[in-house]
């Protein structure tokens, strides 16, 4: 039987709800009859605006509040960014759905310039990532990286007061908030590898609610799966977090059978940067995984844990 009720956590923010209400209909397209409702919270990583994630704790501050919820029987289910989804799961929770990907880029967002090859000495570009920051740096450095923080809004309202000449932002927020208007310029893979997982959403839930999985079984995308799959195995083999520059980002060709992966790992101000990449035939989820692990094994065989090693001294 359908379920007659079910409850979505979700953050406050703008891009958030409209997450959240995206899942709400695509689950009330399956279950007419169920009434759906969303639980606004705010979490830590939404209070805590003056410093910068890799100084408070992490991606996971974005989602404690919402498990809580779902321990607590407020909630049947969260919806992540999965950007914002620490690489291993606590136990008692579970990943159960990752939803058809949106554009995973990055953009350069600018009232002044529109590209970052326009951007002069000392022009400030604002990021809240470690990865887009090394990429940068090594690319371009003389621009003056400042740390941002806020939610999407927040953020373009501090671009348009002059606060920066310039940020980083991932297409995906900007697409599903009808933002795209203010893109300047879409930022190659090339010029700047996205993170594991960007602009791709998850269910979680938690695991023993086997009965709910199946309920939300079919909104998983398995293109989508295979590829974040294959993306969160390196990050999760590096001990990927905020405090770690890491980037991987799969591609499908273009009969959607085999796909390429491709890493890196950096330090800070992006001299050291070591990448992998491979491909593989892929028809079940065990080998978006395994291609994971070949893509990490090539980093780590290059030096990538020494590398990472560094950044905590």
């Amino acid at each position: 039987m359908p379920p007659e009720r079910l409850v979505i956590a979700s953050r406050e923010s703008r891009l958030a709800m409209w997450q959240a209400k995206h899942v709400q209909a695509l689950l009330k397209g399956l279950y007419p009859h169920c009434e759906i409702s969303i639980l606004g919270m705010t979490t830590r990583g939404d209070q805590i605006l003056d410093k910068s994630l890799s100084k408070i704790g992490g991606k996971g501050l974005f989602i404690k509040e919402l498990e809580n919820a779902l321990l607590e029987g407020k909630a049947d289910l969260a919806v992540h960014s999965l950007k914002d989804v620490p690489m291993e799961m606590p136990e008692g929770f579970e990943l159960t759905a990752i939803l058809e990907r949106e554009d995973p880029h990055d953009a350069f967002v600018s009232n002044q310039y529109d590209s970052l090859k326009q951007m002069p000495k000392g022009a400030k570009l604002g990021t809240s990532s470690l990865r887009r920051e090394a990429q940068i740096k090594k690319k371009f450095p003389n621009i003056d990286i400042v740390p941002l923080r806020g939610n999407l809004d927040t953020r373009l309202a501090k671009l348009d007061r002059g606060e920066f000449d310039a940020m980083i932002l991932a297409t995906a927020g900007l697409t599903r908030l009808e933002l795209t208007h203010r893109i300047k310029a879409s930022i190659p893979p090339e010029e700047c590898l996205p993170a594991a997982g960007q602009g791709a959403l998850g269910i979680e839930i938690l695991s023993q609610n086997i009965e709910l999985a199946q309920f939300i079984a079919p909104l998983r995308d398995i293109l989508a799966t295979y590829q974040v799959s294959a993306e969160r195995q390196v990050s999760r083999r590096l001990g990927g977090s905020c405090e770690i520059p890491i980037a991987a980002y799969a591609t499908w060709d273009s009969y959607q059978t085999t796909l390429h992966l491709k890493a890196l790992v950096s330090n800070i101000d992006g001299s050291q940067t070591i990448t992998a990449q491979a491909s593989a035939l892929i028809t079940h989820f065990g080998q978006a995984i395994d291609l994971g692990n070949v893509v990490a094994d090539a980093l780590i065989r290059d030096g990538a844990e020494h590398l990472i090693a560094s950044l905590g001294n």
